[in-house]
């Protein structure tokens, strides 16, 4: 079982191989790759730093803990209707997307993220909507 914070749900959508160091990029490479092969992979949802931030790299700041990541957590939970301590598949994650979520959003909920402008979020939550799902990572 993986331990996601509410932020991570999107980012985990727009995935395509970037990063913040190369130990981020493989832990989120082999994430995003398990939960591609295996929808049924169990998620914890956790309030916090989370599996992904723990290979968060040292230099700069560690944004893990600003207040401003716990807000877009908590939103993105809301706006698709989960809760932090809920335990679900990978698969039901992308099903509250499909119900839930539409591109779009990312331009509201995620306003302040760095990785925004390069559109792969919003083409991401398309790709759930067309029951792609993950997006292969080379």
């Amino acid at each position: 079982m993986y331990k996601l914070r509410g932020h991570q749900l999107f980012c985990l959508l727009g995935y395509r191989g970037m990063g913040y160091s190369q130990e981020y990029v493989k832990n989120m490479t082999q994430l995003h790759q398990k939960l591609r092969r295996d929808p049924m992979t169990k998620i914890k949802l956790v309030n916090g730093p989370d599996q992904l931030c723990e290979k968060y790299p040292n230099s700069g700041e560690y944004h893990c803990q600003n207040d401003s990541i716990y807000e877009r957590d908590a939103v993105i939970l809301e706006k698709l209707g989960l809760n932090i301590g809920q335990i679900l598949y990978w698969k039901d994650i992308e099903l509250h997307v499909k119900k839930y979520v539409v591109p779009s959003d990312i331009q509201t909920v995620c306003e302040t993220c760095s990785w925004r402008s390069y559109g792969v979020c919003e083409e991401g939550i398309q790709e759930i909507h067309e029951g792609k799902g993950l997006r292969e990572i080379r």
